[in-house]
């Protein structure tokens, strides 16, 4: 597997605890600084600023950068140096992208750049920019298996993805400025470019039938815009599923409605505004030239995929979920000294006695749950329900999709003494099925009961199982640990075996 190459700083920082590294996007719409705590497999964000520069707009190939644009990224790059510096950022890398590459004043402007702020400038060809998104979705979506498009403010990469390589691609000078700008000579022009563009898509066959991975900020506030129009009640767009057909409602909506009237949206910003017609008419023709099953939007894209590629092969396999979840209980636990991710362990040892047949992926999903089980108890006794709700249903996690974390939120709710449906997990009935959110209470129960019975700590625990039998649910415990099997522990045990329909009985071995 091709990998972007590292400058020797980076490659040394692997050897750091907790380094500290920056990547700095110039892009044709936005610069943007984003600092992370680690090269890891999901590196928590430390601060992210962007400004809309708009260094792209009206620029044809071979054109000249304006000089408004060039200001205005100036200041924000010598802003964004003087951060870095101040955090002490151990590494950064700053990459241009289509606007500075398609330039002829390009060069001129990154030697501009470096005098006047000290940054070092790639400026990635459309090939490492292609695959830099498409190693980003697969960051965030493993299993992804589809067509990455990443619209930018000056060109569409198209990348096909499958079991994590990056196969096919294509470049396209349609980003969603000069999109814009085609819009703005009328319906016509806008249509026959696109058109005309698509027609190097010979190899479009190739991603019939499946998921089209949306990258980039129009594309990203088009998803905000259809979850607006539905009531959707999760505010997270990564991950955000819509169907085929969402594009050309997007594409009529935006016909009806005005600029000013987008600017009401929710995390939708009126400098891109203006670009989401076009961006959606861009939408609809590619997917339905790829004959895309549906649309799956993606937060990560070319900066995360460009860490995802530092990584070592060990690194990559890891599960982002699992790994996120093992550090925020290390981080949020009651044990906080390295030990609560063994809890988790412990608990999904336990409760596998009681669920020895769930499938992979719902297994994954209650091993998440597990992990996180402990990251309430700061809050106060009456809210931890709601806190551990939140964690799991806002978390900034990936690799996961709206059911699966509400089947998360779900399992924490329960956990932590709250009744289903009810309260704050009436919204959770939107997002996942009776059956899913069902299984998920009973995982709830069943950490609850783990939970009380080891005391929050992984030793109690050690030697436990829970066995259904013919009308009884039985909790085996080790002979020496009789005296853990104390009235809070019964009154757990008997919830979770009234639950299954069963009596609750104790064995000692």
């Amino acid at each position: 597997m091709a990998t972007v190459a590292v400058p020797q700083a980076d490659v040394q920082l692997l050897n750091h605890a907790s380094p500290r590294i920056a990547i700095v996007d110039i892009g044709s719409n936005s610069v943007r600084l984003v600092v992370y705590k680690g090269l890891t497999r999901t590196p928590a964000v430390l601060f992210n600023e962007k400004v809309m520069a708009g260094l792209g707009k009206g620029l044809s190939p071979g054109g000249m950068l304006s000089e408004e644009a060039m200001d205005v990224t100036l200041a924000a790059l010598a802003r964004f140096a003087l951060l870095a510096d101040s955090m002490g950022v151990d590494s950064l890398r700053a990459v241009a992208t289509a606007a500075v590459r398609d330039a002829a004043n390009g060069p001129a402007f990154v030697a501009r750049i470096e005098q006047f702020t000290g940054l070092q400038v790639e400026i990635i060809d459309g090939e490492t920019e292609a695959r830099g998104a498409a190693y980003g979705v697969i960051a965030g979506i493993p299993q992804a298996d589809g067509v990455v498009g990443d619209l930018g403010g000056g060109s569409l990469e198209l990348v096909r993805i499958s079991k994590g390589e990056v196969h096919e691609r294509l470049s396209l000078p349609l980003g969603s400025l000069r999109l814009d700008a085609f819009r703005k000579k009328g319906r016509r022009e806008l249509t026959q470019k696109i058109s005309q563009g698509l027609k190097g898509l010979d190899w479009a066959a190739l991603g019939k039938g499946k998921p089209f991975y949306a990258v980039g900020g129009s594309w990203r506030a088009l998803t905000q815009l259809y979850m607006h129009q539905t009531d959707w009640p999760l505010p997270v767009t990564h991950h955000h599923v819509m169907p085929a057909d969402a594009p050309d409602r997007l594409v009529r909506t935006l016909a009806h409605i005005s600029v000013k009237s987008l600017k009401d949206v929710p995390n939708i910003s009126s400098s891109r505004a203006p670009q989401l017609p076009g961006a959606a008419a861009m939408l609809s023709a590619v997917t339905k030239k790829l004959g895309s099953s549906c649309i799956i939007s993606s937060a990560y894209g070319l900066r995360e995929g460009l860490l995802y590629q530092a990584l070592s092969p060990a690194a990559r396999r890891q599960d982002p979920l699992l790994t996120a979840a093992r550090e925020a209980a290390d981080r949020m636990g009651r044990f906080s000294d390295g030990s609560d991710a063994d809890v988790g362990e412990a608990l999904l040892e336990f409760s596998d006695t009681l669920f020895p047949d769930e499938a992979p992926a719902l297994r994954r999903i209650r091993h998440a749950a597990c992990l996180l089980a402990d990251s309430a108890w700061r809050a106060h006794p009456d809210m931890r329900a709601e806190d551990a709700l939140d964690t799991a249903l806002h978390g900034n996690w990936v690799s996961v999709d709206a059911s699966e974390r509400a089947m998360m939120a779900a399992a924490l709710w329960t956990l932590n003494g709250g009744a289903m449906p009810g309260g704050d997990s009436d919204r959770l009935y939107l997002l996942a099925s009776i059956e899913q959110l069902a299984l998920a209470r009973l995982w709830g129960l069943t950490l609850r009961l783990g939970q009380r019975l080891g005391g929050g700590a992984a030793d109690g625990l050690r030697g436990s199982a829970l066995v259904r039998e013919p009308g009884w649910l039985a909790l085996s415990l080790p002979r020496a640990a009789e005296a853990l099997y104390a009235e809070p522990v019964q009154r757990r045990h008997r919830l979770l075996a009234q639950a299954l329909g069963l009596e609750p009985k104790l064995r000692l071995n």
